[in-house]
């Protein structure tokens, strides 16, 4: 695993985009502060750059680095939870432009996956996770599944996880003020 690491971790440091294996579906990553590297991202699944991203990061520490405010509500959630679970947060910082919905909300989750653990430790910022498709595809469940546009699309190709099917992907919550809506289930 390391040698993936290393190879990922320099093609993040250079503005490039990996495709790598993460406790849901294989994603397409890239430095979530790097406003070039998110374009190539919305170039690559052909989606409007008004949508927003979904982004990983390491733990809560992280996270309060990037969301000022996080309701205990949504503390005690992420504390409890044993499935993966994406939280989209008003007014982020910290992050590239191009990553913000156009509300100012921003979806983040915090893995389960030692691999994206270690790489965004190692980056010392978060990344993006989107799925693996073009804008309006299916997302693919497995390695095998990603089409070759995106393989070609992107710089590296994390090698892990290749037979692993996905069993679904991440629920979604909301946050509103003091209330946590759900999105997906």
């Amino acid at each position: 695993m390391q040698v993936e690491l290393s190879s990922a971790l320099e093609s993040l440091r250079s503005s490039q985009l990996i495709l790598y294996p993460t406790d849901t579906v294989w994603g397409i990553g890239c430095d979530a502060t790097n406003s070039n590297a998110v374009a190539k991202v919305f170039q690559l699944k052909n989606r409007e750059e008004s949508k927003s991203l979904v982004i990983l990061v390491s733990s809560l520490e992280m996270l309060s680095e990037y969301i000022n405010d996080i309701p205990n509500s949504v503390l005690e959630i992420l504390a409890a939870i044993k499935k993966p679970t994406t939280v989209i947060y008003n007014n982020p910082k910290g992050l590239a432009h191009n990553t913000i919905a156009d509300d100012h909300t921003i979806a983040i989750r915090i893995p389960t996956h030692e691999f994206c653990i270690q790489l965004i430790e190692l980056l010392g910022k978060p990344i993006v996770s989107t799925s693996a498709n073009i804008s309006g595809g299916t997302t693919p469940k497995s390695f095998s599944e990603i089409s070759q546009p995106i393989l070609d699309g992107v710089d590296y190709v994390v090698n892990l996880e290749r037979e692993k099917i996905a069993q679904k992907s991440s629920t979604i919550l909301k946050v509103n003020g003091d209330d946590i809506e759900v999105i997906r289930a």
